[in-house]
């Protein structure tokens, strides 16, 4: 007599934890992210989204395999929130320019903070902030920085792909000039004199300013190792005051070492 063999079901795989987490920012990263839309679904089949305030109810409780991260730490309570979200976390992913670097409120570094509140607020005295725009970097270990403003959410997925499949994941880094070299596109700078960042840019746009005859504004920060001082000699060489060539470099990434140190250089 054959013995009788006991029917359990599978024990389910355990899917990732995912927490998206937003600090001083536009939330124009995290819209990236629900901008996926179909892709965002396939996502959710593979990972729990067990934090994100733009999307879910859920009340943050647990510990996370992957946290997202968007914007700068910029007012006293987010220090302690985010090195919170760094216990609570295997992984730590910056999302965009104010993550990683400070983005455009951190412009306000080079002034007194008690000069900016009352440009931008009636009543400055009950605000509470820091004197600096800072990206989490300056408190906690970060394992990948996603660059943009906003990021790339073909850069997003094609990282959360390569996780989820146990690889490394890599981002490109390589000048967006390439990337017009690919898409024969002409030259703005060269052919019509445009004041365009390309050079020192990193990819991920897809060439958006460009392809449109416009200069690029460097929503993706810098390359590894730019030179921007040859690139500020070039503008100078058509014509841009010293302020112009400081403005160029004090947007999206104007903390990043090396478009800082150009438009101090120009100031």
């Amino acid at each position: 007599m054959l013995p009788v063999l006991e029917m359990r079901p599978p024990r389910p795989v355990r899917r990732p934890r995912l927490g998206v987490f937003k600090f001083a920012s536009c939330d124009g990263c995290q819209l990236s992210l629900l901008d996926c839309e179909d892709e965002l679904l396939a996502v959710a089949d593979r990972v729990e989204i067990a934090f994100f305030r733009e999307a879910t109810r859920r009340p943050l409780e647990g510990s996370f395999d992957l946290a997202l991260v968007e914007g700068s730490i910029s007012a006293p309570e987010q220090e302690e929130e985010i090195r919170d979200v760094r216990a609570r976390s295997r992984f730590l992913i910056t999302l965009g320019a104010c993550a990683s670097h400070g983005g455009i409120q951190a412009l306000r570094n080079a002034s007194r903070i008690e000069d900016v509140l009352p440009v931008v607020y009636a009543t400055p005295d009950t605000i509470r902030t820091l004197a600096r725009s800072r990206p989490a970097s300056d408190y906690v270990r970060v394992d990948l920085e996603l660059p943009g403003c906003p990021i790339s959410k073909r850069q997003l997925l094609s990282t959360l792909a390569q996780m989820l499949v146990g690889s490394r994941p890599h981002v490109d880094q390589h000048a967006l000039c390439l990337d017009c070299k690919r898409k024969h596109l002409v030259c703005v700078l060269i052919a019509h004199g445009a004041p365009c960042l390309g050079p020192v840019t990193t990819t991920g746009c897809g060439v958006l300013c460009p392809s449109y005859d416009r200069p690029c504004f460097s929503c993706f920060g810098p390359v590894p190792q730019p030179n921007t001082s040859a690139l500020a000699d070039r503008f100078t060489a058509l014509g841009l005051a010293p302020e112009q060539i400081r403005h160029l470099f004090q947007t999206f990434y104007n903390q990043a070492a090396e478009f800082l140190k150009e438009s101090q250089r120009h100031g």
